[in-house]
């Protein structure tokens, strides 16, 4: 009597270039098939609350990736640093990162990351993680090693709280994954929820 092998599992696609959350999911012990990156428009809409444009650029993310992968699970995420109503995304340039680290010197600011996954078949999931960091205020001397040490590249506000800006925060209330990029809780219980196995 021959038993049929089991089938493997669906493979698991992180719509993401971004190396901090490649890490963050190694770190649950979760390493993607492949890294699938959604190139999409980041633009937050007229009048779109931080809330509303980070959930929208995730499922935007997701769905663009999981049109290229049917039969996989795809797993996309979008990070915003939210000052009261104003969205601050990917500095533009050097400029851009010193505006946005001087919107977050001295005052606390919530950091939105949307979590969406879209499992094989298109059932689909999404999750926020909110969570409040508070900056002490930067002086002209740390703004500038700040801006040239270049980590506001790519990040979210202008700076990476896993990197030399951490030395600057004074609280943070939430998910410290979720202000890295990708909240591990958040996102181990989409995949459960969908059914993913490792």
């Amino acid at each position: 009597m021959t038993t049929e092998p089991l089938p493997a599992p669906p493979r698991l696609v992180l719509a993401s270039a971004s190396p901090r959350r490649l890490e963050l999911l190694a770190q649950a012990g979760i390493v993607p098939d492949a890294v699938d990156p959604a190139d999409i428009d980041e633009t937050p809409l007229k009048d779109e609350t931080p809330r509303l444009a980070v959930m929208r650029l995730a499922r935007g993310k997701a769905a663009a990736a999981a049109a290229r992968h049917p039969d996989a699970y795809v797993l996309a995420a979008d990070t915003v640093v939210a000052v009261g109503r104003r969205i601050l995304g990917k500095p533009i340039d050097d400029k851009d990162a010193r505006r946005m680290l001087g919107l977050v010197s001295g005052r606390a600011h919530r950091v939105l990351t949307g979590v969406a996954l879209v499992a094989p078949g298109g059932r689909a999931a999404e999750r926020l993680s909110e969570s409040r960091v508070t900056f002490k205020r930067l002086t002209a001397a740390e703004t500038d090693q700040l801006i040239a040490s270049g980590e506001f590249d790519g990040a979210a506000g202008a700076y990476k709280i896993q990197g030399l800006a951490g030395a600057h925060v004074t609280a943070l209330s939430g998910s410290y994954t979720g202000v890295v990029g990708l909240p591990l809780y958040e996102t181990l219980a989409l995949l459960t929820g969908l059914g993913y196995r490792r």
